[in-house]
């Protein structure tokens, strides 16, 4: 165990959150610009939407609730904000272009919930947090990208909401490395439960334990 672990568990982080039916599943901003390289992609982002589709999959049988966010903005930019002072490539992603679709293999099904947002976090100014509320969900698995941004903003709402979140540490991902593996670190050390998938999967199924938060290399 290095370092940090050790001040991180001697200080009382990383307590052992207990995973509560009815689950959900959010997927964050798994659109075709953040799938491509050459626009907003790169990392481990293209092998995260590959590992979603069985999780998807395995929502949709099992009846959860699913839901999916798009970061978008008006063809006037009249919903320009702080975020794209800071980001202004994101002001590329407009409604009816296509790095602002979800990318087809995961595309909604009818019944799913997509919100449509401007600024990191899923859960500011949508009514996801409602519509989950709605549906009695307890925890919130969570896929998307990049991990470092809009997911790790996600997490942090989902969770100051009262949701119980699970990041699914192989189903989010960023465009570099570095920043993926210690957003996943620090959210397992206070703000969400982290498995692999077949982890979560075993664990909402009652199959096995997993092998609790993740620490990143």
């Amino acid at each position: 165990m290095d370092d940090a672990v050790q001040t991180y568990q001697r200080q009382g982080f990383g307590a052992s959150m207990e995973l509560k039916a009815p689950y959900g599943l959010l997927i964050i901003d798994f659109v075709n610009g953040f799938a491509d390289p050459a626009v907003f992609g790169g990392g481990n982002i293209p092998e995260a939407i590959r590992n979603t589709q069985p999780l998807l999959r395995a929502a949709r049988e099992q009846g959860w609730p699913v839901a999916h966010s798009r970061i978008v903005f008006a063809d006037d930019d009249s919903d320009h904000n702080i975020f794209t002072l800071k980001v202004p490539g994101m002001l590329t992603l407009k409604e009816d272009g296509h790095n602002s679709q979800i990318v087809p293999e995961l595309a909604p099904a009818p019944g799913e919930l997509v919100v449509r947002k401007t600024v990191p976090s899923a859960f500011f100014g949508t009514s996801l947090a409602a519509w989950l509320t709605q549906r009695g969900v307890q925890t919130l698995l969570v896929a998307g990208c990049v991990t470092s941004g809009c997911v790790r903003a996600s997490v942090v709402d989902a969770m100051s909401l009262g949701f119980r979140p699970l990041v699914v540490s192989d189903c989010v991902g960023d465009r570099a490395i570095g920043p993926h593996d210690a957003n996943l670190f620090d959210m397992a050390q206070k703000y969400a439960t982290v498995l692999t998938r077949d982890e979560a999967l075993a664990q909402v199924a009652g199959e096995g334990e997993g092998e609790g938060a993740r620490a990143a290399a």
